[in-house]
């Protein structure tokens, strides 16, 4: 019973940051339908530049409470800094293009963006220890947790219902839902498509970015982090349906459980098990759990 708690609970916990990373990436091939590469590069910035700002708070012998704030001033930054640049300044013109040449162009930005945190953090690993011990441990049975994946949990579920509530109830959120649906006939009706392109990217560099910052104080911030992200997010989203937000859930709650369920049963099988779920997903339902229906062109 303990075991399939343990079980439970590390499979959430693994889901929720994870579900924000692959929110970001749904929500990017929802509106501008690229599969951006380069995904994981923006999760690695923000576990980078949260460390840096969390070690900057500790220098400055800020209260421990603001390496909280500063781990969300960290995934801004990163969205700030990156969305113009990338979308402005290269994705922009690749827009109705070939879906190769969009895969190749995202994959290229990857490598440039591995070699900028080289470039600007060196190769030795970070850590960052301070938001880890702010919310204490809680006692379950006779097992002991740490309070911080309750909260990253929490932060999941707040990202996840923010993000639904901005594209259904907000009217920005119908403008980018009619891009979504045909960014032709948006346009025609006077929607600037170009800006809510920017919209979407750049929200999608903040979901990616709260997603590493948050993440950080979980793991050694370190050259390389930023793959194994990329590969398990398309599998989130892959499994759950491209452009789904319910998918990307579902999805990223799967993947954490059967991770979960290798890592304490079989842990020579912890990839294995993720694979294998999504190729389980795709035999019955190619399109994904959650696929939008497709209108029919004739």
């Amino acid at each position: 019973m303990h075991t399939l708690l343990t079980i439970l609970i590390d499979g959430l916990t693994y889901a929720s940051w994870l579900f924000i990373v692959a929110l970001g990436l749904t929500l990017v091939f929802g509106v501008l339908k690229i599969l951006n590469m380069a995904h994981g590069s923006f999760y690695a910035l923000g576990a980078y530049a949260a460390a840096s700002f969390v070690s900057w708070g500790a220098s400055m012998n800020l209260a421990p409470a603001f390496s909280i704030v500063a781990m969300l001033l960290a995934a801004v930054a990163v969205a700030a800094i990156l969305a113009p640049l990338t979308e402005r300044g290269l994705m922009r013109f690749f827009y109705g293009r070939d879906e190769v040449l969009l895969v190749l162009v995202t994959y290229a930005m990857f490598l440039i963006l591995e070699d900028v945190t080289k470039l600007i953090w060196g190769a030795n690993p970070y850590y960052v220890s301070e938001p880890y011990s702010l919310f204490g441990n809680i006692d379950i049975g006779r097992q002991t947790y740490v309070g911080y994946d309750f909260a990253l949990v929490a932060l999941a579920v707040i990202v996840g219902l923010a993000v639904w509530w901005g594209l259904n109830r907000t009217r920005h959120g119908k403008i980018v839902l009619a891009v979504i649906h045909n960014a032709e006939v948006a346009s025609s009706m006077g929607i600037n498509v170009s800006r809510v392109y920017m919209l979407a990217f750049t929200v999608g560099i903040f979901l990616a970015g709260i997603g590493g910052a948050f993440t950080a104080p979980m793991i050694s911030v370190q050259p390389g982090v930023s793959v194994g992200v990329i590969i398990v997010s398309f599998a989130v989203v892959i499994i759950g349906g491209l452009g789904s937000i319910e998918g990307a859930a579902i999805g990223a709650l799967i993947v954490g459980l059967a991770r979960s369920l290798a890592v304490h049963v079989a842990p020579v099988a912890e990839l294995f098990s993720i694979y294998i779920v999504m190729a389980l997903v795709l035999m019955f339902r190619p399109e994904g759990l959650f696929q939008r229906i497709q209108a029919r062109k004739i």
